[in-house]
């Protein structure tokens, strides 16, 4: 990829737009995980066929299966004692799956966390269903919010006042919309810890140990849309209710290996591929954060650096890696903003349609190299915009 030097039209190869894709999601793959799913589209070496037609039945998908469940536990270091499961319906299911499974006491209610679009968005999913029975509903407790704040910035465990009896303590760790992640394990020990990390799941380390259930969609570090990964403690299985429907239950799919039903293959088959590409090419999550920590710190010394003219919509000490969020100074300098990029061949900086500005995500598959790019393309709009 050339250097940006002007505005200039040329038409870009499929290659150069990948790598200059920026999308809050689906994100862009990492270039050797995209070359291989090309040749598998067509055929998987070492069956014949195309990933988008073998059974789910088959012993390819089953080794698979295994083999992803084990490399992903490896990655984040956990013992046999936690289950790796890989299920349909994204994170939006799991929002009211949790909340039926272990939110049942009215007395020691499931405590959350408010801090941006999505994090509303789950609890809204978390709430109970009105069945017209007079069996008192559980209820959940919002412990903290940042809406009166416009979701600028997050709490600190020393500003959260939690039950040690709550049935659980749910947080999401990444805020795609708002560009807020949480730099400090959350919640309290005793008290069974669920996270959403949909948008920064394996791109750093984590201390995975200490959760009871993580889950995240696999379209922004993991792989393309329809699989959600779901990693949970064995001791979390033993709280669900006895009687359960089958498709949401995290035993019936443990048991299965995530093959209780037509599972999608081809997201898992992705998901595998980007479990490889981190342990065997980037060296496993210590050095993907780092990587992921050099992408926005460059990104973000070109916004402070700016004199203004580029202006980050998140506290400093909360900003995301994965998702930098900014404002230029009128809705039609954005516009401009918007338009030359996406004549450079820039995608996917449209802020979130709910805030509206500039959203650069830096998921595990965008470049170094592609993150130079853009930060030379603000440069040089902010040299050159007449309206300044």
């Amino acid at each position: 990829m050339n250097s940006l030097t002007s505005l200039s039209a040329h038409k870009l190869t499929a290659h150069e737009r990948n790598l200059l894709n920026f999308s809050g999601g689906p994100g862009a793959l990492p270039e050797p995980v995209l070359v291989q799913v090309q040749q598998a589209i067509e055929a998987v070496p070492e069956v014949g066929l195309s990933v988008l037609g073998i059974s789910h039945r088959s012993k390819w998908f089953t080794d698979l299966v295994l083999d992803t469940e084990e490399r992903v536990k490896r990655l984040l270091s956990l013992k046999n004692d936690y289950k790796v499961l890989f299920l349909q319906g994204g994170a939006t299911q799991q929002f009211s799956t949790i909340s039926a499974a272990f939110n049942r006491n009215p007395n020691w209610p499931a405590e959350y966390l408010d801090t941006g679009y999505w994090s509303a968005k789950s609890i809204e999913g978390a709430k109970p269903l009105k069945d017209g029975s007079t069996q008192s509903d559980p209820t959940l407790k919002v412990v903290w919010s940042g809406k009166e704040l416009n979701y600028s910035q997050l709490p600190r465990n020393k500003d959260l006042v939690l039950s040690p009896n709550a049935s659980y303590f749910h947080y999401i760790s990444n805020e795609t919309v708002e560009g807020l992640q949480f730099k400090e394990l959350m919640g309290l020990p005793t008290v069974p810890r669920i996270c959403d990390m949909s948008s920064d799941f394996l791109s750093a380390p984590i201390q995975a140990q200490e959760y009871s259930l993580i889950y995240a969609h696999a379209q922004k570090n993991l792989g393309p849309a329809g699989v959600t990964v779901v990693v949970v403690k064995d001791s979390m299985l033993s709280l669900m209710p006895k009687e359960f429907p089958a498709f949401l239950d995290y035993r019936v799919h443990a048991k299965a290996h995530s093959n209780f039903n037509t599972p999608p293959v081809f997201a898992i088959y992705v998901v595998n591929l980007i479990t490889k590409w981190l342990e065997l090419e980037v060296g496993g999550l210590a050095q993907m954060g780092q990587l992921n920590k050099r992408k926005a710190d460059l990104l973000y010394a070109q916004i402070d650096q700016s004199q203004g003219f580029y202006k980050s919509t998140a506290d400093i000490s909360n900003r995301s890696l994965m998702n930098v969020t900014f404002r230029l100074n009128s809705p039609e300098q954005e516009s401009a903003f918007l338009e030359q990029s996406k004549a450079q061949g820039f995608s996917g900086l449209e802020g979130h349609r709910s805030v509206g500005g500039v959203r650069a995500s830096l998921y595990n598959g965008v470049t170094l190299q592609a993150t130079q790019e853009l930060t030379r393309f603000m440069d040089y709009f902010k040299n050159t915009d007449p309206r300044i």
